[in-house]
């Protein structure tokens, strides 16, 4: 069964695609996905924001 997105009072983080372009981590995208289902910068190619910043809550 498919399921929509959440909706959730966080924005998704906004990743910079040109520093994302070659990343192996992320494979360009500039976002990761957690084992919680949270969207993150990357930690590998975009500059760090702060936990609280780069992280979006989906269905929390």
């Amino acid at each position: 069964m498919a399921h929509g997105a959440h909706l959730s009072p966080l924005l998704p983080p906004r990743p910079d695609l040109a520093l994302a372009r070659d990343c192996e981590v992320c494979l360009g995208w500039g976002t990761v996905v957690t084992r919680d289902g949270d969207h993150e910068l990357c930690h590998a190619c975009q500059p760090g924001l702060g936990d609280d910043e780069s992280t979006a809550r989906f269905g929390a």
